[in-house]
């Protein structure tokens, strides 16, 4: 087992004095095992976005479990998350605020190899990004230079450098045109079949779920349904 949740649940403070409360996720139990594709979907504003930012531990619970390779994240070292965050991943919707857009493409690619120490030459990068389609030149530009479906894929080619277990993709393909995103739906499904990584692929829209996961849920009032 990858990854399990059990029992978590997430409130927002409301209202113009934040004094009411909302409960956005309520007793979220899923599991995730290596190579396989699960899909959430819900309308705006049910939570599934939160839910992608508890599991990758930039939002934590009210109460509940996550459990990676069966450890409780809550109970591991300084060290042990900062691996457990390095191997759960995540891809937004706008792949244009992924990136500085003061920054060079090539500063903001190798951010997370510098984070995580991690070796890179040129031959690594040119792998990396060869691997979705793009080449080196692509680095000298700045984001807004660059087309929405060229940003995503070069979001997915930094988070893949990590080689991550899991990745929450996110509306990954929400704001890209019909052409582009079946070009980034196959990307996708290229990479499974080559790493083996896990997805969690969250979306408002029924049909491109039901193509592109095994394993779908339903958010909805907070609670998670399989369909």
């Amino acid at each position: 087992m990858l990854l399990e949740t059990k029992n978590l649940k997430k409130r927002f403070k409301t209202g113009l004095m934040k004094k009411k409360q909302a409960v956005v996720l309520s007793k979220i139990n899923l599991i995730f095992r290596k190579g396989e594709t699960t899909g959430i979907v819900g309308e705006s504003g049910a939570g599934k976005t939160t839910l992608g930012l508890m599991l990758a531990g930039l939002i934590k619970p009210d109460k509940g479990q996550i459990l990676f390779k069966g450890k409780n994240t809550d109970s591991m070292t300084k060290e042990e998350k900062k691996e457990c965050r390095r191997q759960i991943q995540v891809v937004f919707q706008h792949p244009e605020s992924t990136f500085n857009p003061k920054w060079k493409m090539k500063q903001s690619f190798l951010e997370p190899f510098k984070i995580h120490r991690i070796p890179f030459s040129e031959k690594i990068i040119l792998k990396h990004l060869s691997c979705v389609g793009l080449n080196t030149e692509i680095l000298n530009r700045y984001p807004s230079q660059l087309s929405g479906g060229e940003l995503q894929r070069i979001a997915i080619s930094r988070v893949m450098s990590l080689n991550p277990a899991i990745i929450i993709l996110d509306e990954p393909t929400s704001m890209l045109d019909n052409i582009t995103q079946a070009q980034i739906i196959r990307l996708l499904e290229k990479i499974q079949k080559q790493k083996g990584v896990s997805y969690l692929f969250i979306s408002h829209d029924p049909d491109l779920v039901r193509l592109f996961c095994k394993r779908i849920y339903e958010l909805n009032r907070g609670k998670l349904n399989m369909r």
